[in-house]
């Protein structure tokens, strides 16, 4: 059941963009079509997936165990670079369709602060691997599902009679914080699903 609530609180309590911020330029970058934010958002599944499974036995297996706790961050980094270029490689060869489709948006993943955040953050809240592998998931859902709303969001916006003055980038910060406030309801969720399945 704890795994359930970790994964429900990660895409909607906690959520990646909306709630802790991580994730910001690609959130307000790639958001223009629904098509480029489902690309960037499985791309940025797939990245997050392995690289908080690999970061996550990196901190267990080498950095615990030999005192090096202190260079997390820079080895975190180096892992999530590494992988993105190997993902480049791999799909470039196997699956050259899927790489014309996010070959794009895979380089803004290397830059992508979620991407790490998760990293950082399983370690922080002394998570398991398979807590980690859990909420690496949910978050990376979380993070699909506000860039695929906000897309769409901004994809209606073309039909809108919006006033001179709030055009352009007014309207998309007006919008995402808009957004943002809506995730703000479901707030209490998680408190509310441990009470009622008695883990409190």
């Amino acid at each position: 059941m704890e795994y359930i609530l970790v994964f429900i609180a990660a895409i909607f309590v906690n959520n990646i963009v909306l709630s802790q911020f991580l994730g910001i330029c690609p959130f307000l970058g790639v958001s223009q079509k629904v098509s480029t934010a489902l690309g960037m958002s499985g791309a940025v599944a797939a990245v997050m997936f392995v690289a908080t499974l690999v970061t996550w036995c990196l901190q267990m297996f080498v950095l615990n165990p030999f005192g090096l706790g202190y260079l997390q961050t820079l080895s975190f980094i180096l892992v999530i670079a590494a992988l993105v270029q190997m993902v480049d490689i791999v799909l470039k060869k196997v699956s050259p369709p899927l790489y014309q489709a996010l070959g794009v948006f895979l380089p803004l993943i290397t830059t992508n602060c979620a991407v790490l955040g998760v990293a950082i953050s399983v370690i922080q809240k002394d998570y398991s691997l398979l807590m980690s592998i859990d909420y690496a998931i949910a978050s990376a859902l979380g993070f699909g599902l506000a860039l695929i709303l906000f897309a769409g969001l901004r994809e209606q916006q073309e039909f809108a009679n919006i006033p001179k003055g709030v055009k352009g980038v007014s309207i998309t910060l007006i919008t995402a914080s808009l957004l943002a406030l809506s995730f703000m309801g479901f707030s209490g969720v998680d408190g509310g699903l441990k009470v009622l399945f008695g883990l409190n």
